[in-house]
């Protein structure tokens, strides 16, 4: 899928694995007190993701101490303040990636599916059952919020061989790109 770029400014670069922000626990969106417009930033945090070509996005993946996070869906779905009040026995496992570690890719064990409560932009609450993509979508970016990783649903072996598989794809991204020049 092709970046969107019409109309579009990077307002907020994704941060850096190491930034602390991403292992900070964000406290809960204030609705009666916004930091920001929470209906402005449902557009930017989408905007952000689309840009970044993600499949979600935290805020706090841009720095920013919201809880809330997009998720590319039909229509895209914006959470705020989610909690997860039930899952599946049955558990899924998939290969997972992350905006914030660029090309390591590894399988993560999650439940199938997941029943949410969360605030829409307009404050609104909403109770819902989501299975499949939506609902490992979902789990990830909620632990973002978290301050877990998905790096830390996985064992050291497992993290090296990812990490070292990476690296051997970006030499080889490198020696193509200096050899179609």
């Amino acid at each position: 899928m092709k970046k969107q770029e019409i109309n579009f400014t990077v307002k907020y670069p994704l941060v850096d694995a190491n930034e602390d922000i991403l292992r900070e626990e964000l406290p809960k969106f204030d609705f009666m007190n916004p930091p920001v417009d929470p209906i402005e930033f449902a557009y930017d945090l989408t905007e952000h993701m689309l840009h970044y070509n993600g499949i979600g996005l935290a805020a706090n993946q841009l720095g920013l101490p919201y809880r809330v996070f997009a998720i590319r869906s039909d229509p895209v779905l914006v959470c705020y303040n989610l909690e997860i009040v039930d899952h599946s026995p049955e558990q899924v496992l998939l290969d997972e990636g992350c905006l914030t570690f660029p090309n390591l890719f590894f399988k993560v064990n999650r439940p199938e599916s997941i029943k949410v409560r969360y605030q829409e932009p307009n404050g609104e609450f909403q109770t819902k059952l989501f299975t499949g993509m939506t609902s490992r979508a979902i789990q990830h970016e909620n632990d973002h919020l978290d301050g877990i990783l998905f790096i830390d649903r996985v064992s050291n072996l497992v993290l090296d061989m990812a990490r070292k598989k990476s690296k051997k794809y970006e030499r080889q991204l490198t020696v193509d790109e200096d050899f179609n020049m």
